[in-house]
Parts: structure tokens; sequence; C-alpha cells
């Protein structure tokens, strides 16, 4: 499926089904290697995907999120590598107040959050687009209108001391 975030449009599969997660890859010609952030719809979800929630990583979930910060923790066993990149990490949020944040609430299972686009090409801003991109390669479209765009959520690795920020993105952080 395909929905809408604080930036443009991502696609979601169930994070923990490993041919699901195949599929993705292959839909985005996306290279293996990349992991793939997911979205939970609170701090339950993200516990069936992380090993631990670190100490540091509490201030940072306190404070922006809900919203585009997405922490990087260490994966729970289970989890499909393909989605961790091989890293043995996974990459979390818990999405800003929204369409992405009620779809994420709702499945009550952790779902990706990658970009709703063609590796290496910008990505989609509204349904259309998204259209575009994959035809009838996919099951659902929700249509929330037209995303603002702009930049990607934040993403900071808190399996590290101090934490470590991976991608500039819609949230400053200041120490």
């Amino acid at each position: 499926m395909a929905y809408p975030t604080e930036s443009s449009y991502a696609l979601g599969v169930l994070a923990t089904d490993e041919r699901s997660v195949r599929k993705l890859f292959e839909l985005k010609k996306r290279p293996g290697g990349k992991p793939v952030p997911l979205i939970a719809g609170d701090r339950m979800i993200l516990l069936s995907v992380v090993q631990s929630i670190p100490q540091q990583a509490e201030y940072y979930m306190d404070r922006y999120w809900p919203g585009p910060l997405t922490l990087v923790f260490n994966a729970r066993d289970g989890i499909p590598p393909l989605l961790t990149g091989g890293t043995g990490k996974v990459a979390v949020r818990i999405p800003g107040a929204g369409p992405a944040l009620d779809l994420a609430r709702c499945l009550q299972l952790p779902a990706t959050a990658t970009s709703a686009n063609l590796s290496s090409l910008p990505p989609a801003e509204d349904a259309e687009a998204v259209a575009g991109y994959f035809q009838d390669e996919i099951d659902l479209i929700i249509d929330g209108g037209r995303t603002p765009g702009g930049r990607p959520s934040t993403i900071l690795d808190v399996t590290v001391d101090p934490p470590r920020v991976l991608r500039e993105g819609r949230v400053v952080l200041r120490d």
C-alpha cells in the first residue's frame, strides 16, 4: 500500500513478513543492503521489533514523537535481514498526526515507511504520482491529497553514545 506521511507518500508492507519485504524491494528496484524505515502506532508496537529501548532514546521519544524523527535501535531476532540491510539495526518512528499515524495505530503492527518511488527518483507527493510510478503493482493507495514535500524524517542512531545523526531532516536536533 501507499500512504501519505509528513513529507511525501510512503510504501507500507508488514515489516515482519519477509516475503512482503522482498516484494517491496523488487517493486522499488531498491538494492539490497539498504535498510528500510518503519512506522509504529505506539511504543508497544516498537517493542515488537527492537531488542530494547536505550535510556538515551527515551529523551528523543518523549520530545519528538509522534513526529518526523526516526530512531535506529538494535533489531529484535526475527526481523528480516533485508529490512535491516544486514546491520542488525532497525529504524522506527511514530509518525506525526495524520494518515500515517492513523494507519499505524489501526494496524497495531509495524509497517515499512520507505518513500513511494522507484529507487533514485523523487518521492511521490500525491496519489497520482504513486500510481504513475507503480501502475497496478500495489494493492492500495490511501489518497490523502498532496503532501508538503521537502525534507524527510531525521534519522538518529541511538545504539551509540552519544547518538549520531545519520540523516538531517525535518527535525533539527540541538545539543
